[in-house]
């Protein structure tokens, strides 16, 4: 697995690690697997920071690890690292590897993130829509091993809390909405290996199946969705929310009132000043620690990135554009 860090300060690295950091940026191996992640390190590790392990979307077709550059580096700013982890997208791989990518990154991070200033006792889980779905379905799976006594590489008691911020759950719901999205059936039931499958990678009804012990392992799920998402309705996450508190998993449900499915996570940072998504995560993360809530009070805002007339456009393009913003009929299975 190759590992690149974004380095906001000096990083500790592992004596065995060569590396060479051109421009701030350092690229190294640290594995021989096909997946890779990169690493976003605050100025000031003097002691541990919190990490968040971050699943990134892409119609489970064009995730790429980079996506998750704004939202590492925001957070980074803030004291936080991030481990922007990838995995193979379909057809290299269907939805178990994905998973299984995800959760073997998830594991690195559990495993080794003390060597980077990160305090393995304060590690979140975030996916962004289908990251979202890919992280909560490696939790679960996750959660279902270790409950049954099950051999793992890392426990969900180590996940102090997952962010799905505009994910699904219930796969079957969405076969339709996907196809009508432009995200054609046949590919999606690809992806998915199979309808006989959809429930398996379903994360709200592995919830529904699974025993109390199951349900007692799972961290604090924050649900986060745009009221204005037309590519997974916002009643996805609510949907979800009822089930695992129905099944007496602590969750909470967060909207926010007329933001589609990139507002909150690409559109918002990008205008610079507040950051609602932002400040959600550091309420949670920070919940127990008021010198830092004081310090991030009274940081400065975000510059504006772009101008407004450039997100416009790309909004306007995205609403006249299908789901994953390709043609998904073009896509050879062999």
């Amino acid at each position: 697995m190759e590992l690149r860090v974004e380095l906001c300060g000096q990083v500790r690295l592992p004596v065995d690690v060569t590396t060479t950091c051109p421009d701030n940026l350092c690229n190294f191996t640290y594995a021989r697997v096909f997946t890779r992640l990169d690493l976003y390190i605050p100025k000031d590790i003097s002691r541990s920071c919190p990490v968040v392990a971050f699943i990134t979307g892409g119609a489970w077709i064009i995730g790429y690890k980079a996506w998750g550059a704004l939202l590492g580096r925001r957070l980074a700013e803030r004291g936080i690292i991030v481990a922007c982890i990838d995995y193979r997208n379909f057809p290299q791989g269907t939805i178990g590897d994905m998973v299984s990518d995800a959760s073997q990154g998830i594991s690195y991070v559990c495993n080794n993130i003390a060597s980077y200033g990160g305090d393995p006792n304060r590690i979140y889980l975030m996916g962004q829509s289908a990251g979202a779905h890919i992280a909560a379905c490696a939790l679960m799976e996750q959660a279902v091993k270790e409950s049954s006594g099950q051999s793992i590489s890392w426990s969900v008691t180590q996940i102090k809390a997952y962010f799905g911020l505009s994910g699904g759950y219930n796969i079957h719901s969405l076969v339709d909405h996907f196809h009508e999205r432009g995200l054609n059936r046949s590919i999606f039931l690809s992806i998915m290996e199979g309808e006989e499958s959809l429930s398996r990678y379903s994360p709200e009804i592995v919830v529904k199946q699974s025993s109390s012990q199951t349900i007692a392992l799972l961290p604090l799920i924050v649900l986060m969705h745009g009221t204005e998402d037309y590519s997974i309705p916002s009643s996805a996450s609510q949907t979800f929310a009822d089930v695992l508190q129905q099944a007496g998993a602590q969750a909470k449900l967060l909207l926010y009132e007329g933001k589609t499915h990139t507002d909150i996570f690409l559109q918002d940072p990008l205008r610079g000043g507040r950051d609602p998504l932002v400040e959600d995560v550091l309420s949670v993360i920070h919940v127990d620690d008021e010198i830092t809530q004081e310090k991030i009070a009274v940081a400065p805002a975000p510059r504006r990135l772009v101008f407004e007339w450039q997100l416009q456009l790309a909004r306007d393009t995205m609403e006249t554009t299908d789901l994953s913003m390709m043609d998904t009929n073009r896509i050879n299975i062999k």
